[in-house]
């Protein structure tokens, strides 16, 4: 799968996300991440494996712990691929607001 379908696959489902938003704020255990979703470990271990898998969190091992942090590089492709239709974007939006302002 090519890296920013991967980026889009795992950024589709909302655990991984909130997963990614609790990364942001520093590395974790695989605890504390899994801590206030109301699912098992091993279900949050899959999403983290997803995300792991699509380059967004690398988990490293300590001891017994996994801890998780966040790789948000391929993030950054997804935005630029996105910020292409920027432009689209705000041409349709200028189009829009002169036609209602011509129709006032």
């Amino acid at each position: 799968m090519p890296a920013l379908d991967q980026t889009f696959a795992a950024l589709s489902d909302e655990t991984r996300r909130a997963i990614l938003a609790r990364l942001h704020e520093g590395e974790a255990a695989l605890s504390e991440v899994a801590q206030p979703f109301n699912m098992s470990q091993t279900a949050v271990s899959k999403h983290v494996r997803v995300l792991s898998d699509a380059g967004l969190v690398t988990v490293r091992k300590r001891g017994r712990t996994r801890y998780c942090a966040l790789n948000a590089g391929p993030m950054k492709d997804a935005a630029a691929w996105l910020n292409t239709y920027k432009q689209f974007w705000e041409d349709g939006f200028k189009s829009l607001a002169r036609f209602l302002e011509e129709e006032k």
